[in-house]
């Protein structure tokens, strides 16, 4: 809680580690996550430093872990999903060198099985092809076979016909030949087109398309062709051809002429496909044995490897001694893990047997440290949205403490549905309870990732809106009786229902003058002035959580001026920042209680109870120094004496005008810088005899001053001139912007009651027996507009406004944000970068 409250405490250390221990040593501190290391070697380039050849061998091991990696996914191998909390240490040297030979046989191995199989299957591929031209070769020869046949088809059969081509008295001359293969089918067009060209015509082409693609022996993209055959005479044509095919990335394939022939080459190519096909299966499943094996390592080694570059990255930022021995790193440390540091180191000096012990000392030092808030899985999401608008200085006030209660709430008092806050805390309560199972699973939906890191953002919203839902009586739009109703009606109920012109009225004799134990009255929902009725007593509320929300800022600021030793603050700013805001603001925020305590429907003590001052016309009054005629029979002030206190409050407010703006630059420049320059002669004077550090004098000299730089007297009164007018001016605006709770309490409450009445209505209005089909169409459309427009879209809605009232209305009144944020050597954080990398 302390941590929450300000950023933890911060040392300067410098370590001295031995070299045989280091790596030992800052293996441990990147498994804990509270160390930032600085560069020390910020003149060198990365090739100059001393672990440049360590930092490439893990380029190396991470070269073959990619390609391992490709392969299994390329060959869909399940790869197991680790326990999200449970990861290898980083290795050391003899594991180093073991998981090096293991990655060098693991790649080998299946660099080996790709070879084979790429080669077994160009052959499986080349014997494919051939046994699809031998079979469309054989139907170009016997498609005619007891057809009649004329013209050019029937010479074609004729000259190249067994009998012809067998006959010696054949004449050579008159013979056709041809050439068979495959041709891919995309370039079949342009294949034809181009053999007609260079042979004028003379060459005839037969071809047919393969029904079932290939797999290419490289990629394994399919791959579809188109087997051919092209006639010709001549061996000028015959080269023509050849050439036009090679061009086209056609492949041959020898196709005898002879019928018997081709069915004996057929027979034997079926044969050595069905030889091939077993051995490719068999190296299918050896090399899918191999990859599962692997997959049981293969994040582990990932880790490790990760691991072991950041290790010698982080080593490549220390220094090393003139006498090369120890080597010297500095680093930023919380305070309460200084003693686990120096157990660390002890520890690696120990495990490596070094007789020299390595050790860290503290740094005196001006610089300002980073900021560390120690978080949980609870309190990091309202962390991150105080550190979205600016990291925290160092050791100034927290306000993500705070936002736990005041963030959720505000968010219920603008969401104020019960309904809607239970689709909320359902939908949280699922990733709160499955978070070890969801976190495993790494997604790549951004909004989902949102939704899941801000999981008890949500389930604390739902509760609020929940508990807001039950105060305004609002469920879906509908209120519940639980309690009974404090009014009540000699008329039917029916009446009641029917009657559109219901006006209450708490000073009738329906009222009980016993007001309903928790929330609104459900009679509300049937009467004409509910609008005017929540209207008013939602925007009171807002105002009065607003400038309760204000002035807990102001106070918060109370912590860092006796924090920072600026005490003068709290006189010369606070006081008056506090005065201004109580002296008008807390007191229209009275006026608002006594009217409603004073001015209730029977109150002995107002003879004229039924006509109260409007609260607005009655602060407007008083800021203006003048008066308005009530209306007849109402009062215009609430108690005797109140306009001359207004007068009182008025002048009081005004007068810590001038505090703010000209208190603190005169007493800057009147009383400090007179003290500082007196102190510092007082120390120029002790020199000669007393010697003092530079960094005590620095630190003795800011503490006395308050102020690290000197600046004119001009620019201090500039920039009180520009704090002080932007506090008078936002108490106003902000003050107004907290309207927003209102606004949009009564807008999300509008527009749900409308869309029950405009389409939930219609199906529980029917009468026919298609009602109940109607009501189910219905109440699916209705569901899914509150998903989407109430849940979601109000949702991110009031959650924005929330957010907007927390980052200006209430962080301004204290907060700086002027830090930069601790950034420590965390191998968790090493290894979620990588993993977004990849993705």
């Amino acid at each position: 809680m302390g941590s929450m409250f300000r950023s933890e405490e911060m040392a300067l250390c410098q370590l001295f580690i031995q070299p045989e221990a280091a790596y030992a040593s800052v293996a441990t501190m990147g498994e804990a996550g509270v160390v930032q290391f600085r560069d020390l070697n910020s003149e060198m380039n990365v090739f100059q430093r001393k672990f440049v050849s360590e930092v490439r061998r893990c380029d190396e091991l991470e070269r073959k872990l990619r390609y391992i990696q490709a392969e299994v996914h390329k060959d869909h191998v399940h790869v197991p999903v680790p326990e999200s909390s449970v990861f290898p240490f980083a290795p050391n040297p003899r594991e180093i060198i073991n998981l090096e030979s293991q990655l060098e046989r693991t790649e080998s191995e299946i660099l080996e099985l790709s070879h084979n199989a790429v080669n077994l299957k160009s052959n499986y591929l080349e014997l494919t092809e051939l046994r699809h031209v031998l079979e469309k070769t054989h139907a170009f020869f016997e498609e005619q076979d007891g057809v009649s046949t004329t013209g050019t088809d029937s010479l074609t059969k004729a000259l190249i016909s067994d009998e012809a081509l067998n006959s010696q008295s054949q004449v050579t001359r008159g013979r056709l030949g041809f050439v068979a293969g495959v041709v891919p089918r995309e370039r079949v067009p342009g294949f034809e087109r181009m053999l007609w060209r260079i042979s004028r015509g003379n060459v005839f082409l037969r071809r047919a398309e393969l029904e079932d693609s290939l797999e290419d022996p490289s990629t394994g993209n399919e791959i579809f062709k188109t087997v051919f055959v092209a006639f010709f005479q001549g061996e000028q044509l015959k080269s023509r051809v050849k050439k036009v095919c090679s061009g086209f990335h056609a492949s041959f394939y020898n196709c005898p002429s002879a019928h018997s022939e081709r069915q004996e080459m057929l027979k034997g190519v079926k044969t050595r496909l069905e030889d091939l096909n077993m051995v490719l299966n068999q190296t299918r499943d050896h090399r899918q044995r191999v990859l599962t094996t692997v997959t049981k390592d293969l994040h582990n080694w990932g880790v490790m490897v990760r691991k072991m570059k950041a290790i010698y990255h982080t080593l490549n930022l220390f220094n090393m001694d003139v006498t090369k021995k120890c080597l010297i790193g500095e680093c930023w440390i919380p305070i309460k893990d200084l003693a686990f540091i120096r157990h660390t180191l002890a520890e690696g000096s120990k495990a490596v047997g070094s007789s020299i012990p390595s050790f860290l000392n503290i740094i005196d030092t001006n610089e300002n440290p980073p900021t560390f808030n120690r978080t949980n899985r609870f309190t990091q999401g309202f962390q991150n949205l105080v550190d979205s608008y600016s990291v925290s200085g160092y050791r100034e006030v927290n306000p993500a403490l705070y936002t736990i209660i005041t963030f959720p709430f505000l968010f219920g008092v603008m969401f104020g549905d019960a309904g809607h806050g239970i689709i909320l805390t359902l939908f949280s309560a699922y990733m709160v309870i499955y978070e070890q199972q969801l976190s495993k699973t790494k997604s790549s939906n951004e909004i989902w990732n949102i939704f899941f890191g801000g999981r008890y953002i949500i389930l604390l919203m739902g509760f609020f809106s929940i508990y807001t839902g039950i105060i305004y009586n609002d469920v879906f739009s509908k209120s519940i009786n639980l309690f009974g109703s404090s009014w009540s009606n000699n008329e039917s109920p029916s009446s009641i229902l029917g009657n559109k012109s219901i006006t209450l009225d708490p000073a009738t004799k329906d009222y009980s003058q016993e007001p309903y134990p928790l929330g609104l009255d459900p009679v509300w929902q049937v009467a004409v002035n509910k609008i005017i009725f929540l209207n008013s007593y939602k925007m009171k509320l807002s105002i009065i959580f607003g400038v309760v929300h204000m002035m807990f800022g102001v106070v918060l600021s109370v912590v860092n001026h006796v924090h920072f030793n600026k005490k003068i603050n709290i006189l010369l700013q606070f006081i008056p920042q506090m005065l201004f805001l109580v002296l008008l603001f807390l007191y229209m925020v009275s006026l608002m209680f006594m009217k409603w305590v004073w001015y209730g429907p029977k109150n002995p003590l107002k003879t004229s109870p039924r006509c109260a001052p409007s609260v607005l016309i009655m602060f407007i009054n008083m800021m203006l120094f003048k008066h308005t005629k009530p209306f007849d029979g109402c009062d215009e002030y609430m108690f005797e004496g109140q306009d001359r206190l207004q007068k009182i409050f008025v002048t009081i407010a005004m007068l810590c005008i001038p505090v703010m703006l000209f208190g603190k630059p005169l007493y800057i420049i009147l009383y400090e810088r007179r003290r500082k320059k007196h102190t510092s002669d007082s120390c120029g004077e002790l020199n000669g005899s007393i010697e003092l550090k530079e960094t005590e004098l620095s630190g003795m000299l800011n503490e006395v001053a308050g102020h690290e730089e000197e600046e004119p007297a001009s620019e201090i009164f500039i920039h009180q001139s520009i704090e002080t007018i932007e506090y008078v001016l936002s108490t106003v605006s902000h003050t107004a912007s907290y309207l927003r709770l209102w606004a949009l309490s009564l807008a999300h409450a509008q527009l749900s009651e409308v869309l029950w009445n405009m389409v939930l209505r219609l199906g529980l209005t029917s009468e026919t027996h298609w009602g109940a089909i109607k009501l189910y169409i219905m109440f699916g459309v209705w569901s899914m507009f509150t998903l989407a427009i109430l849940v979601m879209m109000e949702g991110l809605s009031a959650f924005l406004h929330t957010l907007r009232l927390h980052w200006v209305e209430f962080m301004s009144k204290f907060y700086v944000g002027n830090g930069h944020a601790f950034q420590p050597f965390w191998f968790k954080h090493v290894l979620e970068n990588e993993e977004a990398v990849e993705d």
